[in-house]
């Protein structure tokens, strides 16, 4: 998994899998988009006006939680 952040156009990508296959883009809201497979496969989503939205909680960080043990790990978001 891979979140990429690109300040020029201001736009974050979640990568959940490399694209191996066509998808189909679907547009969940104005800021938000999901690509998805045929199958049912996610591979990626695509936060527009990114800033706002992976600022507005969580002090600018990105906060990696397992809900199993509570272990954490934060990573700021140098955007």
């Amino acid at each position: 998994m891979r979140l990429t952040y690109d300040p020029r156009y201001n736009i974050a990508y979640l990568r959940m899998h490399e694209k191996r296959a066509e998808v189909e883009t679907i547009k969940i809201s104005d800021e938000l988009n999901v690509d998805i497979a045929p199958d049912g496969t996610v591979y990626g989503i695509e936060l527009l006006n990114a800033n706002e939205q992976l600022r507005e909680e969580d002090d600018g960080k990105l906060l990696v939680i397992n809900e199993a043990t509570g272990a954490t790990a934060e990573v700021p978001f140098a955007a």
